[in-house]
């Protein structure tokens, strides 16, 4: 048996968590430095030699579990032995007993807020109204990955100094509120959020495991999260007639408190401005919605559960499959489509590897948590923009 097997579960971890690691950044990560040396080469080899073994391995542990009736949740681990073998198996889907209290994913918040929101009834004068001729059909906006409650410093020292705090975040807020009216050019607004609003409910993803740093509790982070977004859509419904807004609860970190944030939203912004702001809370990992000649299939990458690796920052032929067959399934081949994903934190768009869509990966409003800068570098931030016409459209990326 090799020395090295002893890192096969901190190897695993970060395979399955980045899986665009080559062997020997993660190498580097597994001995916790950022020099090549002898052992790091021979780690790196170790790890090139047994990747397929330590990676069935993962997928294994759910097997058994699930073939011997376990509960996959509070089993952290567990020997399998028969006549011909002893196999221990650790279950890389346990969830810690103090992190199992999700919040209640459907929350009557109608009953709560009708009786104390007075609709606004909106009506545009024609000088409010200075787009009607523009030739523009419709403005987008696009932010992913706000992980409201994440701590980016938690004992402030980090590698890279930084701050995501309420004051940041709604700082932040005024900032893309400002950068979308700069560049309106229309009176109707799509506004996509690609999920992980929330960095995790208790200090965890939806999945469990290590524990999140976080500078605040369950309750701070929803009163955060519900004003931030009240606040964008207090602030642009002055400038747009109309307001459409898709918000994506099925992601990693946030899940179930996510929806349960986007909820609250969804129920105090139409009853406040019932002819001006619709809202659609996305439950599905991925979904489609039509807008003129466009379609927009919007993801977040990674789902709340069941997807080992999610779709990556750069598309390659199984991804490329996957989306196709999406397409066919729905019958989407008659518009421009545009393929949109979160998650990994980088703005990057492929406009040209596939003639059925575009591949768009769109940068974290957030800035990387402690983990990533100490793991990898530290990382910009940012927000997206668009004007729609008919044929062509206009992009403005805003990096903070």
């Amino acid at each position: 048996m090799s020395k090295w097997t002893v890192y096969d579960e901190v190897i695993r971890q970060n395979l399955i968590e980045n899986p665009e690691l080559t062997n020997i950044e993660c190498a580097k990560i597994v001995l916790k430095t950022n020099k090549t040396s002898h052992d790091v080469d021979t780690l790196r080899t170790y790890i090139k030699r047994h990747k397929k073994r330590i990676l069935d391995q993962y997928e294994g542990s759910y097997n058994a579990t699930e073939t011997l009736d376990i509960d996959n949740t509070t089993v952290k681990h567990m020997w399998v032995k028969n006549k011909e073998a002893s196999l221990f198996v650790k279950n890389p889907n346990f969830i810690p007993q103090d992190s199992i209290n999700e919040p209640e994913k459907d929350i009557d918040f109608l009953s709560i807020f009708k009786d104390k929101i007075k609709p606004i009834q909106i009506k545009y004068a024609s000088e409010t109204l200075p787009f009607v001729a523009s030739g523009c059909e419709f403005d987008r906006a696009v932010i992913s990955d706000a992980h409201v409650g994440m701590d980016v410093n938690k004992d402030g020292f980090s590698l890279y100094d930084g701050e995501w705090n309420e004051i940041e975040i709604l700082k932040s807020a005024d900032t893309f509120v400002n950068e979308v009216c700069r560049h309106q050019k229309s009176n109707t607004l799509l506004l996509h959020d690609l999920g992980d609003l929330m960095d995790g409910w208790d200090g965890y993803t939806t999945r469990g495991g290590h524990k999140l740093p976080q500078n605040m509790d369950n309750q701070k982070a929803y009163d955060v999260a519900v004003k931030f977004k009240i606040s964008i859509i207090d602030a642009l419904i002055e400038k747009y007639e109309f307001i459409e807004c898709v918000n994506i609860c099925n992601d990693n970190h946030g899940g179930a408190f996510t929806y349960v944030v986007n909820s609250a939203f969804k129920t105090y912004v139409e009853l406040k401005y019932p002819n001006n702001v619709k809202v659609t809370n996305q439950r599905k990992f991925i979904d489609h919605y039509i807008v003129k000649n466009r379609c927009f299939i919007l993801t977040h990458g990674k789902d709340d559960k069941s997807l080992k690796f999610g779709f990556k920052p750069k598309l390659d032929p199984v991804q490329i499959e996957k989306i196709k067959n999406y397409i066919d399934e729905y019958k989407l081949h008659q518009y421009k489509i545009e393929f949109s994903k979160g998650d990994s934190h980088q703005l990057l768009f492929d406009l040209t590897s596939s003639t059925s869509f575009e591949y768009q990966n769109f940068g974290a409003f957030s800035p990387p948590s402690d983990w990533v800068k100490t793991n990898f570098k530290n990382t910009l931030r940012c927000f997206t923009t668009f004007n729609y016409y008919e044929n062509q459209k206009t992009q403005h990326n805003y990096i903070f």
